[in-house]
């Protein structure tokens, strides 16, 4: 195509498309309407752009939009040319030399060599993510209509107007100070941490936090200890690292470790012992102390992910496991993602004290770690008192739906004996747990062909699961759409009792 109008056209055509990055600024979309173009050859190498005027003219955008579009492209070598001159396909070698001499798909060639590594192939076979994550109860449903934005943002703003320069660079001392002042007061006050400011470390979230503990305090093919049933995404951080994952039955007391598992000696042991995931037992007292008395035999590494405890709606949040630790084996392991919004990816470690440098010096190296604005304005969240209003606010929320969905399930499923619904006061879902005849899989699959997401209790299984049944998440599911859902869900798992 060496036809400016022509390629006007073209690109309108795929402009015109309705799931075409339609969230993407003007000027974006028109570059990457241009960049699939020259890749697919529908704009050929040498063939002439319309103008920017033109351009702009027949797609009703200002001028400034295409101009912005065209400098990217020209920076990145997709077009050349210059002022006054046209603006043309750049002859690219991948792509050929137009037209003629390119074929119009690419021909894949299989590599010599498998592409994954054996780690590689083993994380990524299992696609873990969408089968296994939290899923909204409704479908479509994301709630985080109760994070406060606007209040967030006054904030942003006002960390950027004070402008302290040393917030643009990389944190090379375990984060921002004051939200690890924050965090150190939180902790002390509401989970009876033992804790001072030098022992937290900011991290990217709860998969960088375990990531830095499998590489830094295993070695390959030393044994991590993890709960079954338990936590897909950690799982997959000890395989990257060439742990041996070896899992260890729950039950009603939380980890239940064997004689059998005491000789694998392990040298992690990861657990969840404030709302075991996803069964949400809680380790009694007296598990807690088998456990920490095993890793001081074992000379293990305890880490706790305390990734909900916030969610515990009638008293106060259980204290933690590290709390009790008089050994200094725990690393505790907390999150905001939970309780602000995913993509803050903002989350800490409260490590031994003879960790500290150590884990400092690794996450620099290997991570980088910045966000230290994002870090400023959580500080002042956290010490402002909006941390605390806007736990109390979704607390009262979550609290609500979870008595809806657990109301309503009861109401159409109670007269099952076979079939149990799940009665922690914590937590963001509920285990509808069923008969060994019912296979759970197969009802999480008739759920969603009407709209529903649950997940299978079995899947979260490394051993052969002993039990089955149904993870209902309530927190992304309006109090108004819990009882019409709640009821088709009953009405699909009894149809799998007939």
């Amino acid at each position: 195509m060496d036809n400016p109008a022509a390629a006007s056209d073209l690109l309108a055509s795929i402009l015109a498309l309705s799931d075409f990055h339609p969230r993407l600024p003007a000027q974006r979309r028109l570059y990457e309407a241009a960049k699939e173009a020259i890749h697919k050859q529908q704009l050929t190498a040498g063939a002439k752009l319309p103008s920017s005027r033109d351009l702009a003219k027949n797609l009703a955008v200002a001028r400034n939009t295409v101009i912005a579009a065209y400098e990217q492209l020209m920076a990145e070598g997709f077009v050349t040319g210059a002022r006054g001159s046209g603006t043309y396909v750049a002859h690219l070698p991948q792509l050929g030399h137009g037209a003629a001499s390119a074929p119009a798909v690419a021909q894949q060639v299989a590599p010599a060599v498998a592409p994954l590594s054996q780690r590689g192939a083993r994380v990524g076979a299992a696609a873990a993510g969408p089968r296994f994550e939290i899923e909204p109860f409704a479908p479509g449903d994301a709630d985080f209509s109760s994070f406060p934005i606007k209040l967030w943002q006054s904030l942003q703003n006002r960390v950027w107007r004070e402008m302290h320069s040393e917030l643009l660079d990389y944190s090379d001392n375990g984060g921002y100070l004051p939200l690890r002042q924050a965090i150190t007061a939180y902790l002390r006050l509401s989970r009876s941490v033992k804790v001072n400011v030098e022992q937290v470390i900011i991290t990217a979230g709860t998969q960088q936090s375990l990531n830095l503990c499998a590489h830094l305090l295993a070695d390959v093919g030393e044994t991590v200890w993890v709960e079954d049933p338990g936590y897909w995404a950690a799982q997959r951080v000890f395989q990257a690292a060439d742990l041996a994952v070896h899992p260890v039955p729950i039950d009603k007391d939380g980890l239940a470790p064997r004689d059998s598992d005491l000789e694998t000696r392990p040298r992690l042991m990861y657990v969840t012992p404030s709302h075991q995931y996803p069964t949400g037992a809680v380790m009694s007292l007296a598990r807690r102390l088998q456990l920490l008395d095993i890793a001081a035999r074992q000379q293990a590494w305890v880490l706790e992910d305390d990734y909900d405890s916030e969610f515990r709606y009638t008293g106060r949040p259980l204290a933690s496991l590290q709390g009790l630790d008089n050994e200094n084996r725990v690393v505790y392991i907390g999150t905001f993602s939970k309780v602000l919004y995913p993509g803050i990816k903002v989350g800490y470690m409260v490590l031994p004290p003879v960790l500290v440098e150590a884990f400092r010096s690794a996450q620099y190296d290997l991570h980088r770690p910045g966000q230290l604005m994002v870090q400023a304005a959580l500080a002042e969240f956290i010490s402002e008192g909006h941390f605390a209003s806007h736990l109390r606010k979704i607390r009262q929320t979550y609290g609500a739906r979870r008595e809806a969905l657990k109301r309503t399930l009861e109401k159409h499923l109670g007269s099952k004996t076979s079939i149990t619904i799940s009665s922690e006061e914590s937590g963001l879902h509920l285990v509808v747990e069923l008969p060994d005849h019912v296979d759970d899989v197969a009802l999480s699959k008739l759920a969603a062909e009407s709209g529903i997401r649950v997940n299978a209790l079995s899947t979260y299984y490394l051993s052969p699961p002993v039990r089955r049944g149904l993870l209902v998440g309530y927190a992304y599911v309006t109090l108004e759409k819990i009882s019409y859902y709640g009821k088709l869900l009953a009405s699909i798992i009894e149809s799998a009792e007939r």
